[in-house]
């Protein structure tokens, strides 16, 4: 009998789903869940019905953890609207989408090549270099700075929010959001709250203490702008903006900005070293463009075809939310002829569109080609959504492509990474948490000598 991972039972279950045709109906007790199987439907729901399809479900075990509604886990409606709105005009002004954060990204991409190059040749678990890198692209826009790798209290921080994201996927979280008075008794969930809280805890410390030296004139980073924002507000009744909002929508920032990037990143080392052939052809055309000396840009992207498929291919097999984030119907609607009730949860089988052998030329195996049209350039494709789609697309989008092409691409620019030798790979299925993460692997890297 065929042993699997629960990453493994989901997806195999996901794939099964679309056997069932374009829309179908599973139950977590006696709560149905609608699982949408293709492409077309999930347009029709969250795009043509964005405000409709875009709600959020109410999670028990995220109330209990959390104070206030901040923008991942509120439903759609006013508070979210203004949350949002705020929150990207905010990014904008620190400079998301901007060259500026690219530059950002490029200087962290150098440091992070150093960090791994201390290594050289012994077998290393690279989980905390990644996420600290990319986790200071979001600190330094939200917090006004970045933290050092061999920064202990920061590297906590860090595994506390691994292991809540690992947690939240177990049967003890299920169990919590159908049982929530559970949370007066001991078990695996008080871990959770233990671990938010000490995530809440670094957050309203940077919070006091951005206020005790706050110039509204010479706004430094995000939680400075919410506070000046806080202030204009503080005479309206019922505002939205308000302290506990702030830790919240900072600590989403702070999550959202890390782990989703950090553990695609974290994929894409296990498909090189699975795939040294791939990783090989990315290195040569990096070396031919770039050489060794000039660090990459997202302006190299059309003269790097071949890696920027790879990036984009470790996104598709590496499949991080295979189900998607649940949304859930704001008001009675009708799907393809179905009636569907007010706060029916929607999931998205990611999967089965990532798979589809319809549209992808090599849907279950590791291969670039995917995103390269006859002529070896790189071409779009339109199933490829792990960003989802609507009202509820990923806001950090923009700097997620930024972030993982630079990163990508300056680390198999200067390293060769390979598998330990006799160690065997891990389980490919990985671990099923709040995302999909590889199980813990160690890694050798050796520094590229340039060859003349």
């Amino acid at each position: 009998m065929c042993k699997h991972s629960v990453a493994g039972i989901i997806i195999l279950l996901s794939l099964q789903m679309s056997q069932y045709g374009e829309m179908c109906t599973m139950h977590l007790g006696r709560m149905p869940i609608i699982v949408l199987n293709s492409m077309e439907l999930m347009k029709e729901a969250y795009i043509n019905k964005g405000s409709v399809f875009s709600g959020r479900p109410f999670l028990p075990l995220i109330d209990w953890m959390y104070p206030g509604e901040g923008i991942l886990t509120v439903t759609y409606g006013k508070v979210w609207k203004e949350q949002r709105r705020f929150v990207l005009h905010t990014l904008r002004n620190f400079g998301l989408g901007k060259k500026s954060v690219e530059e950002r990204v490029k200087e962290e991409a150098q440091y992070l090549v150093q960090e791994l190059q201390q290594h050289e040749g012994n077998p290393f678990y690279p989980i905390h270099p990644i996420m600290n890198a990319v986790s200071n692209i979001i600190c330094s826009i939200v917090f006004g700075d970045r933290f050092d790798y061999n920064n202990k209290r920061f590297a906590r921080l860090l595994e506390l929010l691994n292991e809540n994201i690992r947690l939240a996927g177990e049967p003890a979280a299920q169990i919590f959001n159908l049982l929530p008075f559970i949370k007066h008794f001991p078990g695996p969930h008080q871990k959770i709250h233990r671990n938010a809280s000490a995530l809440l805890d670094f957050i309203q410390e940077s919070v006091v203490e951005h206020r005790n030296t706050l110039d509204p004139e010479n706004l430094r980073d995000f939680i400075d702008a919410y506070l000046v924002e806080m202030s204009k507000h503080k005479s309206t009744d019922n505002s939205m903006f308000h302290e506990k909002n702030l830790i919240t929508t900072t600590l989403d920032l702070f999550f959202a900005g890390t782990d989703t990037t950090a553990t695609t990143l974290r994929w894409g080392l296990i498909f090189m070293m699975d795939n040294p052939n791939v990783q090989e052809r990315c290195h040569e055309e990096i070396v031919r463009v770039l050489g060794y000396d000039r660090a990459p840009s997202m302006d190299d992207r059309s003269r790097l075809p071949y890696t920027y498929a790879t990036v984009h291919e470790i996104q598709r097999l590496g499949n991080i939310v295979p189900l998607g984030v649940v949304h859930e119907t704001t008001q009675p609607t009708q799907l393809r002829g179905y009636n569907i009730a007010k706060g029916t949860m929607i999931m998205t089988n990611l999967t089965a569109v990532f798979t589809d052998k319809e549209y992808w030329k090599h849907p279950e195996t590791f291969n670039p080609e995917n995103f390269l049209d006859e002529e070896g350039q790189f071409c779009k494709h339109e199933h490829f959504i792990p960003f989802s789609l609507g009202p509820r697309v990923c806001l950090g989008e923009s700097l997620a492509r930024t972030e993982l092409f630079l990163f990508f691409t300056s680390l198999i620019q200067h390293l060769q990474f390979s598998w330990p030798p006799g160690v065997p790979r891990p389980n490919m299925d990985g671990n099923m948490g709040m995302i999909r993460t590889p199980y813990p692997f160690n890694t050798c890297c050796r520094s590229r000598e340039p060859t003349h």
